[in-house]
């Protein structure tokens, strides 16, 4: 299927005489990292798209309240599957990749078998952990939803291994498909669940309801890694004959120890697990903060004050998430990548990757960050267009709109020090800013009104800190020199050309709408929209192409990269 399709893309014809150079443009194709962080990243966006349309009709469902009690248990549940499991694709892709990359197949499979050892005893002990101890740890109408969530930690840890060894042999399609039917079957079985859950209670109190609607989608939550793990297993299986062989073939005498094995492992994933859990703690921490203070000493009641938590977690930062899904998934492709060739002392060549990750990232990053910040109430209109948290939810996005480019690039920064082995640098820079990020929030929700902007400043300050800590650290232990000009300048002139274009086009379709005899609604929102997203992308396109934010070489790098460049031609754009 990737050789027909790569057939297709470029217009060749399946002959035998071209038969050789159909397989050496495969492997071109295959080691291209930004095509498999394209790949990736699209899957990560589709998947994000499907987390935020099914999500609005969950929330219709479920109502706010409900959606704030999962959102306490998920962040809770997000914590405990980081230390247990979350990390092993980043970590096992990493050392796997090093082994691989000098043909240490053998030694490169004992690892994996390591890594599933290690979640099999790690990921059960986080879920027995989870689920023992939810009442101590979430408030008592959370802490059902909690023990749900409780089981998907171990199968998580098992996804998670079969995720990283295909990743390790730098193909990411595996993963990809894997996490869209993941999300569809999520989608679904939370959907229906919280439905039919709610649907039990009926005449129960508002209370009963929304944490029963919580559960069922808490269940939807498992039943996507349930089935994403059996698929991953299936094609783990189809190709079991291939990597047989690839072990049989390999005539490397020193083979490791169960010993040596357990120390790479824990050398390797324990920094990133505590990375990955200190930056991702922010949210636990800020959950932590704002409940302590609004129920302490406000005196705000559980269910209000999960209520507006749900709109800043549940709502804004989903959407914001989105965009972001392009740093993850380029990320998770560059470890292996860059930890094969830092291996190999090819220092140069890991220096030019790390480059064209972080061009390409920003090239989505700071369009985005500014198409959240003009477009905030259209989308939110269009995902969550409850009337009574809809603007709340609009402002938010917009004073978030900056942290799309924050996290981005320290998202991608971190899987750069991780790739080169330097996976401690995370750790600290992680820990300083979560300090000064929840100094910085108990300040603003103290001595401040702005509520649940403090937590939108909170995470700018926290994210903020991150790249520039990892920045330095780049610089001082890779001497790594990033150029401003083309990377940032050229894109941010682009972007904010184009913000201002969407932002004209949304006010005539608002101001056409009642010489039509319309009135602005969700239906009639949609395709404002949709013609404006539109447009914008082709205005920010044609305005970074003509100022030279972006060449020939570097579009062809591109996923369907060589397609771009020919319809560019074809209007001589370039």
């Amino acid at each position: 299927m990737y050789i027909c399709a790569i057939m297709i893309d470029e217009g060749y014809c399946p002959t035998r005489h071209n038969l050789v150079n159909y397989m050496k443009q495969i492997k071109e194709k295959k080691s291209n990292f930004i095509l498999q962080a394209g790949i990736l990243a699209a899957a990560g966006i589709v998947v994000r798209i499907i987390g935020i349309l099914y999500r609005s009709p969950l929330v219709m469902i479920i109502g706010d309240e409900g959606n704030g009690y999962y959102n306490k248990a998920y962040a809770i549940y997000t914590i405990i599957l980081l230390v247990s499991s979350y990390s092993i694709p980043s970590a096992l892709s990493k050392v796997m990749a090093a082994k691989i990359g000098v043909g240490e197949y053998k030694n490169a499979h004992r690892l994996f078998k390591g890594a599933l050892i290690y979640v099999v005893i790690v990921g059960g002990l986080g879920s027995l952990f989870c689920f023992f101890f939810a009442d101590s740890i979430v408030g008592h109408n959370s802490a059902t939803v909690l023990k749900v969530f409780s089981p998907t930690i171990f199968l998580s840890g098992l996804l998670g291994c079969l995720r990283g060894y295909f990743q390790a042999h730098k193909s990411m399609l595996e993963t990809s498909v894997s996490q869209i039917i993941e999300q569809i079957l999520n989608a679904i079985v939370s959907i229906t669940g919280a439905y039919l859950l709610i649907g039990a209670v009926a005449g129960s109190s508002k209370t009963t309801q929304a944490v029963y609607g919580a559960i069922g989608s808490a269940i939807g939550t498992g039943s996507g890694v349930l089935i994403a793990l059996l698929i991953m297993f299936a094609i783990y299986m189809k190709r079991r004959s291939y990597i047989l062989n690839e072990i049989t073939e390999d005539s490397h005498e020193d083979i490791l120890t169960g010993k040596d094995v357990a120390k790479i492992l824990l050398s390797m994933v324990t920094p990133i697990i505590l990375s990955t859990c200190i930056y991702n703690l922010s949210t636990v921490s800020n959950l932590k903060i704002y409940e302590g203070i609004t129920q302490q000493i406000y005196h705000m009641d559980e269910p209000t004050s999960s209520t507006l938590y749900g709109l800043f977690a549940g709502k804004a930062m989903q959407i914001i998430n989105i965009p972001i899904a392009i740093a993850t998934a380029m990320s998770a492709a560059i470890i292996p990548v860059i930890s094969s060739s830092y291996e190999r002392k090819e220092y140069d060549e890991t220096l030019t990757k790390i480059a064209s990750a972080i061009k390409v990232t920003m090239l989505i990053a700071i369009p985005a960050c500014v198409g959240l910040c003009v477009l905030s109430h259209p989308v939110t209109m269009l995902l969550y267009n409850q009337p009574e948290s809809r603007d709340t939810v609009s402002i938010l996005i917009k004073v978030l709109a900056i942290s799309v480019v924050l996290y981005c690039l320290s998202t991608l920064s971190n899987g750069i020090l991780q790739g080169t082995g330097y996976v401690n640098r995370p750790v600290i820079n992680a820990t300083i800013a979560l300090v000064v990020q929840a100094v910085a929030l108990t300040g603003m929700l103290l001595f401040t009104d702005l509520n649940l902007y403090a937590l939108c400043f909170a995470n700018i300050i926290y994210s903020l800190l991150m790249c520039i800590l990892n920045s330095l650290s780049m610089r001082k232990v890779l001497g790594y020199k990033q150029e401003i000009k083309r990377t940032f300048v050229l894109p941010a002139i682009a972007a904010v050309l184009m913000g201002i274009v969407a932002g004209l086009i949304n006010i005539c379709g608002r101001a056409i709408l009642p010489k039509m005899g319309l009135n602005l609604n969700w239906y009639t929102n949609i395709p404002i929209l949709v013609i404006d997203l539109i447009i914008s992308v082709i205005v920010y396109g044609l305005i970074l192409i003509k100022i030279g934010g972006i060449n020939e070489q570097e579009m062809r790098s591109l996923p369907k990269g060589r397609t771009l460049v020919k319809i560019c031609s074809k209007f001589h754009l370039l």
